[in-house]
């Protein structure tokens, strides 16, 4: 089998990498995407996409593994960030990691390499399974509730699965690290990254600023309606956040956000649960394999383990209704929310 592999200087990619190397029945290419945007966020910080370059390199002579590098940065800025940038001036919270396995590692990517057809699957280092039913392919969850990337893989396509491998979507994290000391990989001890893929150690907030600048405001007690305080744009926020908010008497949480009077509403912690939510209708729904017969399913609204049980009704015009068993309190439109039964990730939708 020929296999092209995405490899990103991290140790999940190295290891599965390796994986497929020790296999010896593949012959591998592995791939370095460089979507750093130098133009839009000079003199912001620097990206570490340099330190990626210099391990992937090392990895990959290790191996014996040839590496071609490919620039998608006009695609990462037409497909990513402009849609990212138009759903934060919109006052909406927009998933560009979903956007950018969708759009550039199984889209772009392919579209731009001349001897894609040659290549009969696309592996890269996520914490995810695909499995084949029938003529059709189901995403399952990690067994590693922590790493689990299903809800960033939510929007791939049928085609985009059958070609997709995940050599450690079997794995926990604690052993994938065990592997890397056992490879003797040069990142064994890397951290994991942090935050949106291609701001490498650049602050959101600076992103923010630097495409939709600063529109001060007030804050405003959504309980008493009393200003608390002062913020420089309503697009730096999203409902649920806490940390930024800079107001004594803490903490608090944004509640909602009026675009049209430039305010953000902010709920005392003490007062949150009455502010949380239960009900909500998603669109542009993408069902991966099925569509859900079953009322019943689990939801995420954000990356993390919690998976809190729901009930999922359709809507005519293409919107599904979606109920929660317990409320939260950080429901932003804008959002994804991703839908499951059991293992299998069915697909996501986005919040309205």
């Amino acid at each position: 089998m020929k296999i092209a592999v995405l490899i990103s200087g991290g140790v999940d990619s190295s290891v599965a990498l390796r994986l497929l190397k020790t296999d010896g029945e593949h012959t591998l290419t592995a791939f370095y995407l460089k979507i750093w945007l130098e133009d839009e966020l000079a003199g912001l910080g620097e990206c570490p996409w340099e330190d990626d370059l210099r391990y992937v390199r090392q990895v990959c002579d290790d191996a014996g593994v040839p590496l071609r590098i490919m620039s998608l940065q006009s695609e990462y800025r037409e497909r990513i960030v402009a849609f990212a940038v138009s759903e934060l001036a919109a006052g909406r919270t927009p998933s560009p990691d979903i956007q950018c396995n969708e759009r550039i590692k199984y889209g772009a990517f392919l579209e731009r390499l001349p001897d894609a057809a040659t290549f009969d699957k696309v592996a890269t280092g996520h914490y995810a399974r695909v499995e084949q039913r029938g003529d059709r392919y189901a995403l399952l969850r990690a067994p590693d509730p922590v790493k689990d990337q299903t809800y960033f893989l939510s929007r791939l396509s049928q085609p985009q699965l059958a070609r997709a491998l995940f050599p450690i979507g079997h794995l926990h994290k604690h052993e994938v690290r065990a592997l890397a000391r056992d490879y003797g990989l040069p990142n064994q001890a890397r951290p994991d990254s942090q935050g949106i893929c291609f701001l490498g150690n650049i602050k959101f907030a600076d992103f923010v600023r630097v495409h939709l600048g600063e529109r001060p405001g007030d804050i405003v007690d959504a309980a008493s309606g009393r200003i608390l305080g002062q913020h420089n744009g309503c697009w730096f926020y999203t409902i649920g956040q806490r940390q930024g908010l800079r107001l004594g008497g803490g903490p608090w949480y944004v509640q909602r956000k009026d675009l049209a009077a430039n305010t953000v509403y902010v709920t005392h912690a003490d007062a949150i649960g009455a502010a949380a939510r239960r009900e909500f209708e998603v669109e542009d729904l993408h069902w991966i394999r099925v569509v859900p017969v079953a009322e019943r399913l689990q939801v995420r609204l954000r990356h993390g383990p919690a998976l809190p049980d729901c009930r999922i009704v359709p809507l005519p015009g293409g919107r599904w209704r979606v109920t929660l068993d317990d409320a939260d309190p950080g429901i932003a439109a804008g959002q994804s929310a991703v839908f499951y039964d059991g293992e299998e990730c069915l697909g996501a939708g986005t919040i309205c």
